[in-house]
């Protein structure tokens, strides 16, 4: 019997010389089915270590800050011809992260070491960033599907290269989902409600109704980003987990007007400080993957960004870039949750509507969503997306909402006929958007959450389509397809009014006999995780998403996005990441 997490077995990541700070990170032990699965994958993975473990110093041709989503494809990819390190601020993805039954596990988990770090906008609405190998694909749901190609031609990408990119992310964790009644039914509501033509099964963002990809296989386990780290070269790749960089290293150099990154600093959990250096060669660079929130807070914390914001914090001015930061946006979602007079099976995101006015139409399914799991689960369900609460906290002010008076509710709740969570959601989700945000540090500790606006609904075309959305969806539930999902006594408005009242956010409510859309959109106001922008290619980064001002530095990821990516981002991100890897290599060795 080894002493390992089940995740570090799983993953084949355990060695001997990381077996115990395993064991101290991540609880659980392994039994022999575990042991066996480490044996077999050890050999291709010993890339992979805990930063207490790590140099320190090191020497790379590249250092790519942040092991996500878009961070482990281009790792992956630059590690076939170089020396790559990929640093990571979080864990693995542990066992039930892993299974669509514990979708919401992760985002309730509050802790210090969940790898979901939670935070709250400006705006009042509850949102969280991942740190975990993987990021975002550990914990969203799970839904695969392009951009559209109009797109890509305003990105100005190469579409070959952009298509095989895709392909490349599709061969090693896309799949076909097996779509359950509730789902088919939603798609046939869909259609029955005008949103044409069915285009069945397809990966392509075109108008209508589809069914997309899923990166759940159908045993309803979860394939992430980090399993693209499988087709690294093991020895052109270093991973380290646990590794919080603090900045990024610049210098001055004979015949280059601009300052030169050159290395970053990292620090492991025990606060012992690492330098990881480029090796010597004008083409060997610093790449940021850190996310919206994370490549523009590190770049600030390095010196790059607004003068008088960096001043105010005491950061020593490198380039005063005042876009640093700026435009950031958040896909406005808005819910209803639609109670069913029948048993509903579990199912994450699989149809979506793509409409002619700018919502994209999604659901989610199943009795599992706002209750524990298991008898023995200790977390409480999130009360936020996915979680059907019947009120409790609703009549409460936002400042009330404490921990206390959530944990009361949650007791109620399970106290409550199972029946009352037996049901679905039926989302919208807004193009765009056009209203945007900033962000901006709130110290210089780069563990801490900055400050994040996204100012939801500030322009009018936003609440439009929102309105647009929610009124689809009112036809979808009328639907004689969605029919058997519905209590025939019920009303589309008293559904609105039960929905209107779940604690999704820490907006104020305003009671009335009737909500109109518009209120309805504002007031319950969620996230969906597709929060983008901050550093936006021709402000921020250039076409090769090289950061102004300065030499040796890249940031790949969703920060650069001006829109988020088709009906869900990850396919794109994912494939940006497989995408620079290619382009980069290419320039690498040409003449």
């Amino acid at each position: 019997r080894c002493v390992c997490s089940p995740a570090w077995f799983f993953w084949g990541f355990c060695t001997s010389a990381t077996c115990v700070v395993s064991f101290i990170m991540i609880t659980g032990r392994c039994d022999d089915q575990w042991c066996h699965t480490c044996a077999e994958q050890l050999e291709n993975l010993r890339f992979v270590q805990h930063a207490q473990d790590a140099p320190l110093v090191s020497h790379y041709n590249y250092i790519v800050v942040g092991g996500g989503t878009s961070g482990c494809p281009l790792a992956a990819t630059l590690s076939e011809h170089s020396r790559v390190l990929l640093l990571e601020r979080g864990g693995l993805p542990y066992r039930n992260m892993s299974n669509q039954e514990h979708f919401t596990d992760a985002l309730a988990d509050t802790s210090l070491a969940s790898p979901a770090q939670r935070f709250v906008s400006t705006d009042g609405v509850v949102n969280a960033r991942a740190r975990v190998l993987g990021g975002g694909s550990c914990l969203n749901a799970g839904f695969y599907t392009r951009a559209s190609n109009e797109y890509v031609r305003t990105a100005g990408w190469d579409a070959g290269l952009v298509n095989s990119s895709y392909r490349w992310v599709e061969r090693a964790l896309v799949f076909r989902p097996d779509v359950p009644p509730w789902q088919a039914a939603l798609r046939d509501a869909l259609l029955e409600a005008g949103v044409t033509p069915d285009n069945g099964f397809t990966f392509d963002h075109v108008t209508g109704t589809k069914i997309g990809g899923t990166i759940f296989d159908n045993s309803g386990q979860r394939h992430t980003a980090a399993d693209f780290l499988r087709h690294a070269r093991p020895r052109g790749l270093t991973v380290v987990l646990y590794a919080t960089v603090s900045r990024i290293l610049f210098r001055s150099q004979e015949g280059v007007p601009y300052p030169v990154a050159y290395g970053v600093v990292f620090a492991d959990p025990l606060g012992v400080q690492h330098r990881v250096y480029l090796r010597d060669g004008g083409k060997n660079e610093v790449i940021l993957s850190a996310g919206t929130l994370g490549s523009p807070q590190l770049l600030m914390l390095s010196g790059v960004g607004p003068q008088a914001h960096l001043e105010a914090h005491g950061i020593q001015v490198l380039v005063d870039q005042p876009m640093v930061g700026q435009g950031v946006a958040d896909n406005p979602m808005n819910s209803v949750f639609i109670p069913s007079p029948v048993p509903v099976g579990l199912s994450l995101v699989q149809v979506v509507g793509i409409t002619k006015s700018g919502s994209f139409i999604e659901g989610v399914s199943g009795s599992e969503f706002g209750i524990p799991v298991s008898d023995g689960a200790r977390r409480l369900a999130s009360f936020g997306l996915f979680s059907p609460q019947t009120g409790q906290l609703g009549t409460l002010p936002p400042g009330q909402r404490t921990p206390e008076a959530l944990q009361r509710a949650a007791e109620a709740m399970r106290r409550l006929d199972r029946r009352a969570f037996r049901g679905g959601f039926i989302l919208e989700k807004i193009l765009g958007p056009v209203s945007t945000g900033h962000i901006e540090l709130r110290s210089t500790d780069p563990r801490a959450n900055p400050a994040v606006t996204f100012n939801y609904f500030q322009e009018a075309e936003d609440l439009e389509r929102c309105v647009r959305g929610i009124q689809t969806i009112e036809r979808v539930i009328q639907s004689r397809a969605f029919s058997n999902f519905t209590y025939a006594n019920t009303t589309v408005e008293s559904i609105f009014t039960d929905s209107a009242n779940f604690p999704v956010n820490l907006l104020p409510r305003h009671v009335n006999d009737s909500r109109s859309p518009e209120q309805y959109c504002r007031e319950t106001v969620m996230t969906i995780w597709h929060y983008h922008g901050g550093c936006h290619v021709g402000a921020v980064v250039d076409d090769n998403y090289r950061v102004f001002g300065v030499r040796g530095l890249r940031v790949i990821d969703s920060s650069t996005f001006r829109y988020s990516p088709g009906t869900n981002p990850q396919a794109t991100v994912m494939m940006l990441g497989r995408y620079m890897g290619i382009k980069i290599q290419a320039e690498r060795w040409r003449k």
